[in-house]
């Protein structure tokens, strides 16, 4: 959500950010509607006043026996009170239309977000390990033959649909394997607070986060209004929604390994073949409560949780920063990370980690209360996928393949699948 006083005092710099995502101005309609709404509360509280100059020479005017003024006042408090309802609610329905139209506005970039339309305006700014040279044609991780017998894509799509894998045996164990570590990672290492939250959630928790009300085709409601979380950056995040917390209490950092539920509205037809986009998936998340003054170093420091995984596992990837045209709808600055994926010769998105500024906390009314005395502030928060489960499972699936179709694990899961070390080409953990 954004800060009206914010726009009142500087339109052209609101329109201007919202240029480099590509949006129209967005102020003149803002101010109107904000004109139009101040203006009733105006004409309320005047009407108000003089409802209560009337009210009380109510009793003066019966007290002097003045009978005509008497009604006359009395009429006139009536219509008063008739005219401040009126006024109230015309007011209460131009803060509603504000709202709405605020709320369905993105947020504006920093200034130092590449400009761009689409993600090839986005920034490579590192890159980790060199990709395995192989002396075969690497498969996909469901071509691979250790694999390809552990991943059902038929029964899944009996069961629910295209877009669902049943995975078994050594697949199975690999993918919780994965989230053990990289819970254990983060909260032993990284000196993150787990949490195992709700999958379903309210509106008003969707709408928090940003999810709501522009986005719900992206996700799945339930017939009594409840909602599936498309990430638990939802649920971790919405933790202070409503709070005024202490200065002392900052940073809050928070993960969660949890089920993800996506309707991938605007992906149809990309990536069907594997379980690359799914319907439902898991992720470790990370999400960070900040001092506004130390949100940026906060990302910074969620980036290197992220990437850190990816190395402990040999996984080569590379960082980007995404452009004004392919940033998310509540980011001000995004990092992706892309994992080398040898079976698609192409690096792919595993992580994303975001700053939202005080975006998100002023649509949950998240404040904190300065250590120096004076008003509460909005808080900043972070999000960042520490990393996608599955997507993870896929590149250690395919830069570990070999060409007899078994596939070597990395070290740092051995002691998580009980000293393993490889998927053998009947499919099993040896």
């Amino acid at each position: 959500m954004h800060d009206i006083r914010a726009i009142r005092e500087t339109p052209a710099a609101f329109d201007a950010a919202l240029a480099r995502r590509g949006l129209a101005p967005q102020s003149p309609a803002i101010l109107s509607l904000d004109e139009a709404r101040r203006a009733c509360i105006l004409a309320a509280e005047t009407a108000q006043a003089d409802r209560n100059a009337a009210s009380r020479e109510v009793g003066a005017a019966k007290a002097r026996g003045d009978d005509a003024e008497f009604e006359r006042l009395r009429a006139l408090v009536a219509e008063k009170k008739d005219e401040i309802a009126r006024l109230e609610e015309e007011a209460k329905a131009r803060d509603a239309e504000l709202r709405d139209l605020l709320a369905g506005i993105p947020n504006l970039p920093y200034a130092d977000v590449p400009d761009g339309e689409d993600e090839a305006g986005n920034v490579e700014i590192n890159r980790w390990g060199t990709p395995r040279t192989f002396d075969f044609t690497p498969k996909e991780h469901y071509e691979i033959a250790g694999v390809a017998r552990l991943l059902d894509f038929e029964t899944a799509a009996k069961l629910s649909g295209a877009r669902f894998v049943v995975m078994q045996g050594a697949v199975a164990r690999l993918h919780r394997a994965l989230a053990q570590f990289m819970l254990d990672v983060h909260t032993l290492e990284n000196g993150l607070t787990e949490v195992n939250g709700p999958v379903l959630v309210r509106p008003e928790t969707m709408f928090g986060t940003g999810q709501l009300p522009k986005f719900g085709e992206d996700s799945y409601e339930t017939t009594n209004g409840w909602w599936l979380i498309p990430t638990s950056e939802v649920s971790l995040t919405n933790i202070v929604a409503g709070e005024i917390l202490d200065e002392a209490q900052l940073p809050l950092r928070f993960t969660a390994h949890s089920l993800c539920f996506r309707s991938e509205a605007g992906s149809a037809g990309r990536d069907t073949a594997g379980m690359l986009r799914q319907h439902q998936f898991e992720k470790v998340e990370m999400v960070s409560i900040t001092h506004p003054d130390a949100s940026d170093d906060e990302q910074k420091r969620m980036l290197r949780c992220a990437e850190g995984i990816l190395e402990r596992l040999g996984i080569p990837y590379r960082t980007v920063v995404l452009c004004t045209g392919d940033m998310g709808f509540g980011a001000r600055r995004t990092y992706d990370i892309e994992a080398w994926l040898p079976g698609q010769d192409t690096y792919r998105e595993i992580s994303s980690v975001s700053t939202c500024g005080d975006f998100q906390a002023r649509r949950m009314n998240a404040r904190f209360r300065p250590a120096g005395g004076g008003k509460p502030e909005f808080l900043h928060t972070l999000n960042g996928s520490g990393l996608a489960v599955g997507r993870c499972l896929i590149a250690v699936l395919e830069n570990g393949q070999q060409g007899d179709g078994s596939v070597l694990l990395p070290a740092a899961l051995h002691p998580y699948i009980g000293g393993m070390t490889r998927i053998t080409p009947e499919g099993q953990l040896a």
